[in-house]
């Protein structure tokens, strides 16, 4: 909608009576229109104030004008709307961002996680890199700088504790 200026004769200078009287003649009606568009009452008058009060800054323009009411109804209506795709954008955004809740680990997942914590930090670190990470043991002694016949008895060592602690875990949940 474009809204023009009057081609008439120039108006007389318009004082801030004529605008407090516009407003107070149309800033309920807007602010209902506002009001059904959002759906927020408060959020409606508002952005409708804000449109009045953008409007008083050009008022001595905008009374002039053959329509000023379709001057501020449109700018009411253009921040209504960028208001709407703020809030819509805020959303994606949070919806983004939520946290993802994933099920807590195994009860099997946990005992392994006390199991390997007991180990001997070398111990632990062989065994994970061995069975988890599906290193050699020559890949393993490299990586940890040690010779293969230490990291061969750390996995042995950890393997021993390892098996001891699952099976009084087994005898203890079986009993």
């Amino acid at each position: 909608m474009t809204v023009r200026q009057g081609t008439g004769p120039p108006r007389k200078a318009v004082s801030p009576v004529d605008f407090t009287e516009f407003y107070q003649a149309h800033f309920h009606r807007l602010a209902v229109q506002l009001y059904a568009y959002l759906g927020d009452h408060a959020e409606a008058q508002d952005l409708t104030q804000e449109a009045f009060c953008r409007m008083l800054e050009r008022w001595d323009r905008i009374s002039a004008y053959d329509d000023p009411f379709a001057w501020v109804r449109r700018v009411a209506w253009n921040l209504a709307t960028s208001r709407l795709r703020r809030v819509r954008t805020a959303v994606r955004h949070l919806a983004r961002q939520r946290e993802e809740h994933v099920p807590g680990p195994e009860p099997d997942r946990v005992a392994l996680s006390r199991a390997l914590a007991a180990l001997p930090a070398n111990q632990r670190r062989a065994i994970v890199l061995r069975y988890l990470a599906h290193l050699s043991v020559a890949e393993i002694a490299d990586q940890m700088d040690a010779p293969e016949g230490t990291v061969r008895s750390w996995l042995f060592r950890g393997r021993a504790t390892l098996a001891t602690f699952f099976t009084e875990r087994q005898e203890s949940h079986d009993a």
